[in-house]
C-alpha cells in the first residue's frame, strides 16, 4: 500500500495562487514577482498569461520563471499593468489559477496655479475645495493653517472630507483667519509620499454673528455601494450657528452594534445584506434641523456553495459533476478542462453549474475547473476525473472465508469485486448453481441472501465475477449456529424529571459464540462514555443487559430497543419510556399592534412534556439592560390554553425584545426564542426632569443645573428641555428651550440681574410628541459677587514666639452679596509687600483665628478679609503685632536629687536669659514612674522643687525645661535612681 500511495499520479493542485499586486511608481525595488506553486505528481510544469496571452519567456526577456513564479525586472506601466495567470500542467492535466491585476500607485504634484482668495463674514460656513492631483490608488486628507506642521484637527467644528478632501468650517471665527493648504497623503505598502496645494487665504468681515438654522453641505452619494464584509463610511456635515449636532438614522431598521464612530462620520464594519437601506443624516442646533437621505446597497462577490472534487469513474458510466456559487449580482457559471473552456458536445452536455457526461471514455479523465464570476470577482474550483477500466479483481475484498450463520436466521453474503466496467456475477454452492427462488436472492449488485437458514445450507459458495476485460472468482464457507432470542423484554414506564429507572433485557444464545447487549434510543445507539453519568449497564453477567437510567431528563423520553447481538444474529424488543416535566419553549413569537405603551404578542404552543400548560409568563429586554424582566399582561394571569396576551405598562419609543415561558405543575419551562426586535411609539414626556439646583457663574448670569434625563424616560426623538424662571417676588416667567437630552445646564445672562438675586425655577422635559409636566419649583440664586465690606476691630496678640491669635467684628449678613464662607487673614513681615503675605482661612462664621509658624521677635501686620464663591472682599485696616523672642536654647544643667523619707528633693542650675532670648518665668517638669505610667506636670519658679514619692520608690523618668514668654525650652532628661543623686 505505501508503495502505491508514494507513486500516485495526480494533477496539478494549487498551493498558492497569485494575488493582486500594486506597484508604487518610482520605487526603489527593481522587480514584481507574482507567486504560482501547485503540487502534483509528476511535478508541474509554468506558464504564464497577461491579458489572456501567453508570456514567451526568452533568454533576454524582463521575464523569467523561479520554480513556478513570474518575475518581472524593471516593471513599467505602459508595458506591465494588466491582468496575469498561471497555467500549471502535468500529464495528468492542466489548470489554471485566479487571475490578479498588476496596478501602478502614482501621486502627482498639485496644481502650481495661484488659489483665490476666500472673504466671508464671520459667523457664517465655508469650504476648502482640495481638487487634489491625478493619483492612484485613493489618499488620505489633512489641512494645513498657515505653516507645516500646524494641522487643523477635526473638532466638530471643522471636518476634512476623506472622499473630496474638502475642508468645512461649519462656523467661522476669528482664529480662522489665516492661509489654507490641503494636504494630501497617499499609502502604498510601507511607501508613503504627501503633496500639498498652494495656500488660500481666508479673510473675515466684521459683522454681527447672527444665528442660522442648518444647511448640509458634505452629503454622502444618494447610492452608496459596498460589498459584503467590508467597512462602509457616510459623511455628513452642515454649516450652521451655533455649530450643529450631527445624528444618524436607518430609517427601515435600528440602529446596529456594528456602527461605529458619530457626528459627521457613519461608519458600519463588517457590513452584511441585513445593513442594506435608507440612511438619514439629522444636522440641528437652536435655530432648526436638515436632514439628507441616501441608500446602503449591499452586494458581494462570488462565494462556494458546492464545489466539485476528485473523482473515479467507471469506463461506460454516466457522470453528472454539480457546482454553485452565491454572490450580488448573481454570478455566472463556466467550466475548463485541462484550461480550455468546456462546451456541450457529443456525450458532454453543460448547463450552468451543471457538467453531465454519458458512457464515459479513457479520453474524459483530465484536470476540471469550475469558474464563477460576477463583476465584483472570480472564484475557481478544481477536480480531476479518473476514468478506470479493470478486469474483474477479488484481491482488496474477497468473500469471506468463514460465514457463520444462525438456525431459522438470514444471512447476507456480498460479491464485490474491484472492476470497471461492473462485473455480471453468478453464485454456486459447490457445484450447483444459484437462482432466485423463496429462500435465495441474487441482488442486482451480486449480493447472495439466504433466508430461513437450516443445517443442510452449510457448505462453499463461490462468487463468478465477469466483464470485457476479464474473470475472477472468489469462495467461503457457510456455517449454521443456534438463534440468538430475548427471554426477559423491557416494559414500559412512565416517570419525573429526575427520577431514576431500570429497564430489563434477559437473552439466551449460542454457547459456542460471545453475547454482547446494545441500547438505542429511537434508533440511535447510546453512548454510555459520553452520557454524562444518566446511562449504566445493571449487570455484569453474559445474559444480562439491564438499563439503569439515572437522574431522568426530557430528552430521556422515547423508545428504547435492547439488542442481544451476536457475530451471526441478533435479537431485539423495545419499550417506551416517558418523561414528564417542565413545558418546552413555545414558539414563533410575533409582536402587532404596538402603541406607545403596549403590545399585542401571539406565539404558538410549545410541548407540554406530559403535563398540562397551566399557565404563560412573558419577558422583555431593553436596549439599555441585557437582563429579561417579567412584564405585567393584560390578563394579568394567561392560563395555559392562551396563545396571545396584551403587555401593558412599556416605555414609550424604546427597542423591546420579547420572550415567552410556559410552566405546569413540575416547573417553569425554557424560554422561546426572543421576538424581533421592535420600538414602542412615540409620546410626551410623562417624568419631570429631576437634580433641579444651580448658582455660580459670571456677574448678571443665572446658571440653572438638573440632572439630564435617562433614556428610558424621553419617550421619544428631538429630546429637550423647556426651563421656566423668574425673579422672587415678580409675576411674569422667562421660558428657554435646551435641545439634546445630554444637556444639563442653561445660562441666562442679563444685565439687570443682581449678585445673589434668588429666583424661582421650574423645569420640564419635550420631544416631537409633545410637552411633559413641570417639576416643583426650586429656589436658585444668581452669580454672587465679593463681598462689598470688610471685618472690623481687627486684634492680633502675640502667642509664644513663633503663633498669634487674630480676631475681629464679623461682616454684617445684609451687606453680603452671596453666601459667606468664611475669613482670609493676611500676615506679612514689616518691609515686605502685601501682595507676598501669607494667607489662613476660616470656614463658616468663627471671627478668631490661631497663627502659627510665625518668626521670633519679628514685627508682623496683619489684616482680615471676608470672602464668598465668587472671592474674596476688601481688607479691614491692618494691624501690627510683634512676635516674643525665643526662649533659652540651653536645657537646665547640673541636675541633682536627695531623698527625704516620703520625698525627693531635685535641685539644677538656674538658667539665665542671653539678651535675644525671652525671660525665663519658671521651670516646667515631667515627672512619670516608669515608661508605661501617664506622666505628672510639675511647675517651678525657682530652680527647685520637692515631689512625694511612695516608700517602695525604685526610680523615674524626669523632663525639665525653661518657660516663659517666648514658650518652653528645650528639655534636660534625667532618671533618677534611690541609690543615686547626681547628673551632670
Amino acid at each position: 500500500c505505501q508503495a502505491q500511495s508514494s507513486t500516485r499520479k495526480y494533477g496539478p493542485v494549487f498551493e498558492e495562487q497569485p494575488v493582486h499586486t500594486l506597484f508604487p511608481e518610482g520605487s526603489a525595488e527593481e522587480k514584481v514577482t507574482l507567486a504560482c506553486r501547485a503540487r502534483a505528481s509528476p511535478p508541474a510544469t509554468y506558464r504564464w498569461k497577461m491579458n489572456g496571452t501567453e508570456i514567451k519567456m526568452e533568454p533576454d526577456s524582463r521575464y523569467r520563471l523561479v520554480a513556478g513564479d513570474l518575475v518581472i525586472s524593471n516593471p513599467v506601466k505602459a508595458k506591465d499593468a494588466g491582468s496575469y495567470q498561471c497555467v500549471a500542467s502535468n500529464s495528468r492535466g492542466t489548470v489554471v489559477s485566479r487571475e490578479a491585476s498588476l496596478r501602478f500607485g502614482f501621486l502627482q504634484e498639485f496644481s502650481a496655479e495661484e488659489r483665490d482668495p476666500v472673504k466671508i463674514a464671520e459667523g457664517w460656513g465655508v469650504m476648502f475645495t482640495c481638487s487634489p492631483p491625478p493619483h492612484y490608488p485613493g489618499l488620505s486628507y489633512r489641512w494645513l493653517l498657515n505653516e507645516f506642521p500646524n494641522f487643523i484637527p477635526a473638532d466638530g467644528r471643522r471636518f476634512v472630507s476623506q472622499t473630496t478632501g474638502n475642508l468645512y468650517i461649519a462656523k467661522t471665527e476669528a482664529s480662522d483667519l489665516g492661509n489654507y493648504s490641503c494636504f494630501a497623503t497617499s499609502h502604498i505598502d510601507f511607501i508613503t509620499k504627501s503633496v500639498f496645494s498652494k495656500f488660500s487665504r481666508l479673510s473675515l468681515a466684521a459683522e454681527d454673528a447672527r444665528q442660522y438654522a442648518p444647511s448640509i453641505k458634505a452629503r454622502f452619494p444618494a447610492d452608496t455601494y459596498a460589498l459584503a464584509g467590508q467597512m462602509v463610511t457616510l459623511e455628513c456635515f452642515a454649516f450652521g450657528n451655533p455649530v450643529p449636532r450631527i445624528k444618524w438614522r436607518k430609517l427601515d431598521g435600528s440602529q446596529s452594534s456594528k456602527w461605529i464612530g458619530s457626528e459627521p462620520l457613519l461608519q458600519i464594519q463588517d457590513v452584511g445584506f441585513e445593513d442594506e437601506g435608507t440612511y438619514e443624516c439629522e444636522a440641528e442646533n437652536i435655530k432648526g434641523r436638515d436632514t439628507y437621505q441616501g441608500r446602503i446597497i449591499i452586494q458581494a462577490q462570488p462565494e462556494w456553495l458546492k464545489v466539485i472534487t476528485d473523482t473515479e469513474a467507471d469506463i461506460g458510466s454516466d457522470l453528472r459533476w454539480s457546482c454553485a456559487a452565491a454572490g450580488k449580482p448573481r454570478p455566472a457559471v463556466r467550466w475548463l478542462r485541462d484550461g480550455q473552456p468546456l462546451t456541450s458536445q457529443n456525450r458532454i452536455e453543460v448547463s450552468g453549474g451543471e457538467l453531465r457526461f454519458s458512457k464515459l471514455v479513457l479520453e474524459d479523465s483530465g484536470m476540471y475547473q469550475c469558474v464563477a464570476e460576477n463583476k465584483h470577482g472570480t472564484v475557481y474550483a478544481s477536480a480531476e476525473l479518473t476514468v478506470q477500466a479493470l478486469a474483474p479483481d477479488f484481491r482488496l475484498n474477497p468473500v469471506k472465508r468463514l460465514i457463520p450463520a444462525a438456525r431459522s436466521g438470514k444471512v447476507i453474503i456480498p460479491c464485490q469485486p474491484r472492476a470497471a466496467p461492473k462485473a455480471t456475477v453468478l453464485w454456486t454452492k459447490g457445484t450447483e448453481l444459484l437462482i432466485n427462488s423463496s429462500r435465495v436472492t441474487i441482488t442486482t449488485d451480486g449480493t447472495l441472501i439466504l433466508q430461513n437458514i437450516s443445517k443442510s445450507d452449510e457448505g462453499k459458495y463461490t462468487c463468478f465475477a465477469e466483464n470485457f476485460m476479464g474473470k475472477a472468482n472468489s469462495t467461503g464457507t457457510l456455517s449454521v449456529r443456534d438463534a440468538t432470542k430475548i427471554t426477559l423484554a423491557p416494559s414500559s414506564a412512565d416517570i419525573n424529571v429526575g427520577e431514576n429507572l431500570t429497564l430489563q433485557c434477559h437473552a439466551s444464545h449460542d454457547p459456542t459464540m460471545d453475547l454482547t447487549f446494545t441500547w438505542s434510543l429511537d434508533d440511535f445507539p447510546i453512548d454510555f462514555d459520553k452520557s454524562e453519568g444518566h446511562y449504566r449497564r445493571a449487570s455484569a453477567k453474559e445474559t444480562i443487559g439491564d438499563l439503569s437510567i439515572f437522574n431522568t431528563q426530557l430528552k430521556h423520553s422515547g423508545r428504547y430497543t435492547c439488542t442481544a447481538q451476536t457475530v451471526v444474529d441478533s435479537a431485539s424488543e423495545s419499550a417506551t419510556l416517558t418523561v414528564r416535566g417542565p413545558p418546552g419553549p413555545p414558539g414563533g413569537v410575533v409582536v402587532r399592534d404596538i402603541s406607545d405603551t403596549t403590545v399585542q404578542l401571539s406565539w404558538s404552543r410549545g410541548f407540554d412534556n406530559h403535563s398540562p400548560i397551566a399557565r404563560y409568563i412573558v419577558e422583555a429586554r431593553t436596549l439599555l439592560s441585557n437582563k429579561w424582566k417579567q412584564m405585567r399582561t393584560d390578563p394579568v394571569n394567561i392560563e395555559g390554553n392562551a396563545e396571545t396576551a396584551q403587555v401593558v405598562n412599556l416605555i414609550p419609543w424604546m427597542d423591546y425584545e420579547f420572550r415567552v415561558l410556559a410552566s405546569n405543575i413540575l416547573g417553569v419551562g425554557e424560554p422561546s426564542l426572543p421576538s424581533s426586535k421592535i420600538r414602542t411609539k412615540e409620546a410626551a414626556p410623562t417624568v419631570a426632569p429631576s437634580g433641579l439646583s444651580g448658582g455660580g457663574g459670571a456677574p448678571n448670569e443665572l446658571i440653572i443645573n438638573w440632572t439630564p434625563t435617562l433614556r428610558d424616560y424621553q419617550n421619544g426623538d428631538g429630546f429637550g428641555y423647556i426651563l421656566s424662571f423668574r425673579k422672587k417676588g415678580t409675576q411674569g416667567w422667562l421660558t428657554a428651550r435646551v435641545p439634546h437630552a445630554e444637556s444639563l445646564h442653561y445660562v441666562y445672562h442679563n444685565e439687570s440681574i443682581g449678585p445673589y438675586t434668588p429666583f424661582e425655577v421650574k423645569i420640564k422635559a419635550y420631544n416631537r410628541k409633545g410637552e411633559g409636566p413641570e417639576s416643583l419649583t426650586a429656589i436658585v440664586y444668581s452669580a454672587e459677587e465679593e463681598p462689598k465690606v470688610s471685618p472690623f476691630r481687627v486684634m492680633a496678640k502675640a502667642v509664644l514666639s513663633s503663633e498669634m491669635d487674630v480676631s475681629w467684628e464679623p461682616v454684617e449678613q445684609g451687606d453680603m452679596t452671596g453666601v459667606l464662607l468664611g475669613y482670609e487673614i493676611r500676615y506679612w513681615k514689616d518691609g515686605d509687600k502685601e501682595e507676598a503675605a501669607d494667607r489662613v482661612r476660616t470656614a463658616g462664621l468663627v471671627t478668631s483665628a490661631h497663627v502659627t509658624g510665625l518668626n521670633p521677635n519679628t514685627k508682623y501686620h496683619v489684616s482680615v478679609r471676608a470672602y464668598n464663591r465668587a472671592g474674596t472682599g476688601p481688607p479691614s485696616p491692618s494691624t501690627n503685632v510683634t512676635t516674643t523672642k525665643p526662649p533659652p536654647k540651653r536645657p537646665p544643667g547640673n541636675i541633682s536629687w536627695t531623698f527625704s523619707g516620703s520625698t525627693v528633693s531635685i535641685k539644677w542650675d538656674p538658667v539665665v536669659a542671653k539678651a535675644d532670648e525671652s525671660a525665663v518665668t519658671g521651670y516646667k517638669m515631667l515627672y512619670r514612674q516608669d515608661s508605661h505610667s501617664a506622666p505628672t506636670l510639675y511647675l517651678a519658679s525657682k530652680s527647685r522643687i520637692d515631689i512625694p514619692v511612695p516608700e517602695d520608690f525604685t526610680h523615674a523618668f524626669v523632663q525639665i525645661r525653661v518657660t516663659g514668654p517666648g514658650g518652653d525650652g528645650i528639655p534636660a532628661e534625667v532618671h533618677i535612681l534611690r541609690n543615686s543623686g547626681t547628673y551632670a
